[in-house]
């Protein structure tokens, strides 16, 4: 079992840069591959960002490509996601969660999730 706590979420303006973290508890990180979905009002989580436990090979949205980075630290079991030039569409609660296998971009494959962190990017 792992437990998943993200941080790092709060109010800031368009333009500006936040760094989420997602702690690991119960198990290592190492052995699971890493995704950040998040979830507006009234809409569906959608992927954010993914990384592999193998190689750390990263893929994103279409939306947050060249913006945001999903980065990990095995030795701390913390991932993070630094978000920059963020816009008012980005408002959302951001998840962290770990799968082992299935499809990357798809809630569905991921088992363990973190209880979410509120980001607000004010125009």
């Amino acid at each position: 079992q792992v437990q998943l706590v993200e941080s790092g979420g709060g109010l800031v303006q368009a333009g500006g840069s936040l760094r989420l973290s997602c702690a690991a508890s119960g198990r290592t990180l190492s052995n699971y591959h890493m995704g950040w979905f998040r979830q507006a009002p009234g809409k569906e989580r959608e992927f954010v960002a993914h990384i592999s436990w193998s190689d750390s090979s990263t893929s994103y949205a279409d939306s947050v490509k060249g913006r945001f980075t999903i980065s990990r630290d095995n030795a701390k079991n913390t991932v993070y996601l630094q978000m920059n030039s963020l816009k008012p569409e980005d408002t959302a609660v951001y998840y962290c969660a770990a799968y082992t296998h299935g499809n990357r971009r798809y809630p569905e494959a991921y088992p363990y999730w973190g209880q979410g962190t509120q980001v607000t990017v004010s125009s």
